[in-house]
C-alpha cells in the first residue's frame, strides 16, 4: 500500500494530471472513483477537517447542479451541504488527495507535488502541453 489515496474522476482532465503525477514518482496509489463508490459522511467530514477548510470548500461550485439546488446559500449547514454531496457525488470537488504529507484539493494538478514524499522521475507536461516538471524530475518555475 502506497500510503496515497486519490478521489478521482477519471472524466476529470485535472484529476487524471494529478494521477500521473503521483505515478511518476513510481508510486500507485489507492484510487476511489467517487462517482461509484460516494465517501461517507464521516469521510467527508474528514477530509474536510484534515485540510482545515470549511465543508464548503468541498463542493464543485461550477457544476450545474450547485446552482440548480441553490448551494451557495449562506444560510445552508454543513449537514445540509454533505447531503448534498451524497446525494449528489458529481457535487464533490476532485480530486483530493491524501498523503502522510497532508490531504490537499489538488486545483491546479500541480499542488499535489507539495504533499508527495517520494520526487518525480522523469519530466511531466500535463494533458494539454503545458509543463510542470523538467527532465531531471524539478518543478518548473511557476508551477
Amino acid at each position: 500500500m502506497s500510503g496515497i489515496t486519490i478521489y478521482h474522476n477519471p472524466r476529470c482532465g485535472t484529476s487524471r494530471n494529478t494521477l500521473a503525477l503521483i505515478r511518476n514518482t513510481g508510486v500507485e496509489p489507492e484510487i476511489v472513483d467517487y462517482l461509484l463508490a460516494p465517501p461517507t459522511r464521516e469521510t467527508l467530514l474528514a477530509l474536510a477537517a484534515q485540510m482545515a477548510t470549511p465543508v464548503r470548500h468541498l463542493l464543485r461550485v461550477k457544476e450545474k447542479l450547485y446552482g440548480e439546488l441553490q448551494l451557495a446559500n449562506p444560510a445552508l449547514d454543513d449537514d445540509a451541504l454533505i447531503d448534498a454531496m451524497l446525494a449528489h457525488p458529481i457535487l464533490i470537488n476532485r480530486p483530493i488527495v491524501v498523503t502522510p504529507l497532508g490531504t490537499r484539493l489538488c486545483r491546479p494538478s500541480e499542488a499535489v507535488l507539495d504533499i508527495l514524499l517520494l520526487p518525480q522521475r522523469a519530466a511531466f507536461a500535463k494533458e494539454d502541453g503545458e509543463p510542470v516538471v523538467d527532465d531531471r524530475g524539478e518543478r518548473l518555475a511557476g508551477c
